[in-house]
């Protein structure tokens, strides 16, 4: 049995927060998703990969929309159900967005995004040199306070499908938009809770770069 290679990681610095880039309003209004657009589902598999080398090009306002939404947004809005499954409905997981102009919290229902804390905090979301320049970086935090009382391994588990299943929605939706993304664990939790100004019950758990694709990841 052949040994699979690890990629070997060396962290570069955590970067300080930054001042923000340009305005930085309350609430961003996002643009309904278009459920007629992209490529069909079997060509998006095909295409889904990781990359890890982002132009600086900010997302247009329609493009974070769709994305959002393809993430966790609400497709069907009589009973409030969501793109992604969560165990029992408990929509435990929130998606933070690391913008340029501040950390905004995704609002699903509303389908908006609401400023958290006007900061650039992109550099703190991770350890890899590219976090702190693309456009954006998506943050899946637990709050816990949405969990019922159970063991420790159970909550942990359950958070854990709802941000796997938000990762792969936002995979897929790059993968059929020519979007550029890659999934990442290597966080420090604790000061990116602190970067997010999270509460005592929000653990970020899982992390994700998006942005246009370089040269690099297209070859």
């Amino acid at each position: 049995m052949t040994d699979m290679p690890l990629l070997a990681y060396k962290p570069a610095p955590v970067l300080r927060l930054s001042a923000v880039k340009g305005d930085t309003p309350a609430i961003i209004a996002l643009p309904k998703a278009d459920l007629n657009g992209g490529v069909p589902l079997m060509t998006a598999l095909a295409h889904r990969a990781s990359c890890r080398a982002f132009a600086p090009t900010a997302l247009p306002p329609t493009v974070l929309g769709e994305l959002l939404w393809a993430a966790d947004g609400i497709n069907r809005p009589a009973a409030g159900g969501r793109t992604a499954p969560s165990p029992h409905a408990f929509n435990e997981i929130d998606i933070y967005a690391a913008l340029p102009n501040g950390v905004y919290r995704y609002d699903a229902p509303n389908h908006q995004l609401v400023l958290k804390h006007a900061i650039d905090a992109r550099g703190q979301t991770g350890y890899q040199d590219f976090v702190g320049e693309a456009p954006l970086d998506l943050v899946y935090v637990v709050r816990t306070s949405r969990l019922p009382p159970m063991p420790a391994q159970q909550r942990e588990r359950f958070s854990a499908v709802t941000a796997g299943a938000i990762a792969q929605n936002v995979s897929l939706y790059c993968a059929s938009a020519g979007l550029a993304s890659v999934i990442r664990g290597w966080i420090n939790s604790r000061l990116l809770a602190d970067a997010l100004s999270l509460n005592e019950d929000e653990l970020p758990i899982l992390a994700q770069t998006v942005g246009f694709s370089t040269a690099e990841c297209r070859a």
